[in-house]
Parts: structure tokens; C-alpha cells; sequence
């Protein structure tokens, strides 16, 4: 999932101590019996912390190794998200489960939905997940509810209790129901992800996905799936266009969606524009633009009108993971636009604080002339259309 960088420092206790203690020997071990010798350890400490509910004790821990950015951050960090989302069988005839989740990029001049999903609706889905995603004889429980980014877990002990649900419920083969009352609110944008959340159980050393057989095939599973699974989820967000992403472990699935929906909103936003204005992308004009402040940076782009460089929209472009400013990323950028069909792109050599509308809120977007500003449709556009691309 998107690893938030810590966002302040927390007072090590000595099992924050002991978990970076663990998680740097791991990193710096040179052979894969160590490996297993650390693994072990580290997984048995942070599965006890997770039971414990020590929120701030893994945060504790992970803060001073992304500071440092050591490598121990990462072994950490996998460590933790695999015990989270992963529950094994407690006997030899026990079932492994784990929590999966089902990406789908969307935007739509309209809300795009989330919430409640029918039986039947799940049963397609179902039926498709099990013919091009699951193995023989894995079993499968879902979520009724089509999450929005605001409504997934936020921290790493609430995806545990939801893991906790969904997996016991895969190994009986039935579905899970959430109480709508306890959903937080979804912020409505243009280009947002949804999410189908679930778990995937099989008997102990056995196949979990179609692609862990021996005639089976990654690329090949997670094409059918898109194909043939896109059916299945549109009836969800109708007037919606969407793309499907693969399904997988819960937090790899959301952290690769996490990615993926950064150029699926940059060429979403071309093709609203195209839609609300009646122009080319070839009228446009794009800007790109480093923002930071003491903890954030991200790029920022202005969509501007080619005729009278005025900035008509904007999207953000957030850093993942521990990624740094860099080249490769502005240059990334730079082609999908192009790829949308944008001929004139700039890049701003500076750095801009992170600012935001003093009356709305919303992001301040940089224009070919290098100052930062509100995105204004045009007034008869902007009636009809109040909100903004993710």
C-alpha cells in the first residue's frame, strides 16, 4: 500500500529498540539460512506487537530507519505488512490464508460510487476471480462494499483486525459484511481508486493464486482477469470510466494501484478537459512543478490553455514509498503526457512550497510563467463541474 513516511518522531521504548535491532540484521545478513534465522525472529516480535495493538511502537521503530534511509527500513516494512496480512494455519491440515485486495481505477464527470455491493454482484465477481485468479480448490471471501481510498484502513493494526475477519472468513468459503455506520466519508474527485477488499484460503504449502500451479501464468491470469473481470465490476460504477488492476496481496495490490493511478489521473485529466472544454490536447499546455514543505514532496501540474495560458485544472503527482526528486520521475511525467497527446510541456527548474486555496483548499497549481495559482474552468464550464482530479 502507500507507505506514508513517518510524519514525526516518536520515544523509542526498548521494544522499538529491539524491532530495529532485528530488522538490521536481516538487511545485513549474507546468506538465506541467516535470512531464515532473522525472519523468524522478527516475524514471531512483530506479529506479537501487531496482537498487542502497538501502533506507535512500529511507527517508533520505523521513523529513525527511513530517517537514516537505511535498508532495514524496507526488510522492516515488508516484515510488518506480511504479518498484518497474512494468517498461516495452525495445524499441518490448516488452511494459510491471506488478505488480497482488487484495485479499479476510475474518473467520471459524476461521483464515482462506493459502497454497499449485492450478492449477486459478488457472485459474478466471484466466479471471475475464481477461473482466472484463484487455484483449484482456493476459497474466497469478499467485503460487501466498494472502499474508497478514505475508507481503507489507515494504520497497520486496523488493516490487521479487517485481515483478522476476512481470512476466517475465506477458510469457511463466505462473504463479509461491514457496517456501513462505522465507513468513513469519501472526498468526491474526478480520478479516484476504489477497491474490493477480500481473502484468499488454501490448505497449508498449497497454491494460492492460478499462477502458483505449474501451467500457470502471471501475465497471462492477470490479462484474463482484466478482460473478462472488467464486466463483472462495471455494473459498480456506472458512468465511470475505469480500468482494472491486477489483484494481490493486500498492500503490494494497493501500493502498485497507488502508482498506477498517478498517470491514470494525469490522462484522465486531458480527457475531461477534452469532454467539458471541446478542445485538443493539443491546446493545452502542461507545467510541471516541484513542491515540498518540511515533510512532503510531490510534483504539481498545470493544465493550461495554449490560447491565453490560463491554468484550467491541475493534478498532483504524489512521491511513493521513499522516493526522491529525481529526473526519471519528471521525465515519466513529461511522457505521459505526451503519450495523451500534450506537444508542449514545461518543466520549472525551481522548487515551490506546498500551498493550497485559503477559500477551498484545493492545490495550487503552476503556470507556464512559474507562479503558483487557483485552476479556474471557465465560468460556464465551472458551474457544472466543482470538483477536482485526484
Amino acid at each position: 500500500m502507500k507507505r506514508n513516511r513517518p510524519s514525526r518522531r516518536i520515544k523509542q521504548t526498548p521494544d522499538t529498540l529491539r524491532l530495529i535491532q532485528l530488522a538490521t540484521s536481516l538487511s545485513e545478513s549474507s546468506s538465506r539460512i541467516e535470512d531464515d534465522f532473522w525472519e523468524k525472529r522478527l516475524t514471531a516480535f512483530v506479529t506479537h506487537l501487531i496482537a498487542s495493538g502497538a501502533e506507535e511502537t512500529l511507527m517508533a521503530a520505523l521513523d529513525p530507519l527511513y530517517r537514516e534511509t537505511s535498508p532495514a527500513y524496507g526488510a522492516l516494512v515488508s516484515t510488518i505488512e506480511a504479518c498484518v496480512e497474512t494468517r498461516h494455519a495452525e495445524t499441518s491440515d490448516g488452511l494459510d490464508a491471506l488478505m488480497i485486495a482488487i484495485p479499479v481505477l476510475s474518473w467520471s464527470r459524476f461521483p464515482i460510487p462506493a459502497g454497499p455491493i449485492s450478492t449477486p454482484q459478488l457472485d459474478a465477481i466471484r466466479v471471475h476471480l475464481q477461473a482466472h485468479v484463484l487455484a483449484f480448490g482456493a476459497k474466497l471471501s469478499l467485503c460487501d462494499r466498494l472502499y474508497s481510498p478514505d475508507q481503507i484502513p489507515q494504520t497497520y493494526i486496523e488493516t490487521a483486525h479487517l485481515a483478522d475477519k476476512v481470512t476466517q472468513a475465506a477458510k469457511h468459503g463466505c462473504d463479509v459484511k461491514i457496517d456501513p455506520k462505522k465507513m468513513a466519508e469519501t472526498m468526491s474527485f474526478l480520478s479516484d481508486s476504489r477497491y474490493l477488499i477480500g481473502a484468499v484460503a488454501a490448505p497449508q504449502g498449497t497454491a494460492l493464486f492460478r499462477w502458483q500451479e505449474d501451467d500457470g501464468d502471471y501475465t497471462e491470469s492477470a490479462r484474463q482477469w482484466i478482460l473478462q473481470g472488467s464486466d463483472a465490476i462495471r455494473p459498480l460504477l456506472p458512468a465511470c470510466a475505469l480500468e482494472l488492476q491486477p489483484v494481490g496481496a493486500y498492500h503490494a495490490a494497493v501500493l502498485d494501484a497507488d502508482r498506477a493511478s498517478r498517470p491514470w489521473s494525469l490522462r484522465s485529466a486531458v480527457a475531461f478537459l477534452q469532454t467539458v472544454l471541446n478542445i485538443l490536447p493539443s491546446d493545452l499546455v502542461a507545467v510541471i512543478a516541484r513542491f515540498h514543505d518540511d515533510q512532503t514532496e510531490e510534483y504539481r501540474v498545470g493544465l493550461a490553455l495554449r490560447q491565453n495560458q490560463t491554468v484550467v485544472h491541475g493534478v498532483v503527482w504524489p512521491l511513493l514509498e521513499t522516493e526522491d526528486n529525481n529526473n526519471e520521475l519528471s521525465a515519466e511525467i513529461e511522457s505521459v503526457l505526451q503519450e495523451a497527446g500534450i506537444t508542449q510541456v514545461i518543466q520549472l527548474n525551481q522548487r515551490f512550497p506546498i500551498e493550497y486555496c485559503e477559500d477551498c483548499g484545493t492545490p495550487l497549481y503552476p503556470t507556464p510563467e512559474g507562479e503558483p495559482v487557483h485552476a479556474e474552468l471557465p465560468e460556464e464550464q465551472a458551474e457544472n463541474t466543482q470538483r477536482h482530479l485526484h
